[in-house]
């Protein structure tokens, strides 16, 4: 497990801590703070995969690896984009196509 998967999963249990508390007492801010830091938590995951895979297809120079290593790529870069899309769409942001 590398130290990016161990970050990000560390950064997604506080931030889901901050966003309840944040929820629970009615701060705003504090619950955006939690959401983002969840969001952080989950880019660091899905970093220390990639970074385990590419390690994975050095180290093992198998196609599986190498495969699995641009599936995760190709899934990150797809849902960095939803959340964005996503985001926009919150606050009226995204312009009619």
């Amino acid at each position: 497990m590398s130290d990016s998967t161990v970050k990000g999963k560390f950064n997604e249990a506080m931030g889901s801590m901050k966003q309840g508390i944040g929820e629970a007492v009615g701060s705003e801010k504090l619950a955006n703070e939690g959401a983002a830091q969840q969001v952080k938590g989950h880019a660091q995951e899905a970093w220390g995969a990639v970074k385990e895979g590419v390690n994975d297809a050095a180290n093992q120079r198998k196609p599986e690896a190498e495969a699995t290593a641009h599936d995760v790529r190709e899934k990150i870069t797809s849902t960095a984009a939803n959340v964005k899309d996503h985001i926009k769409d919150a606050f009226g942001e995204r312009k009619a196509s």
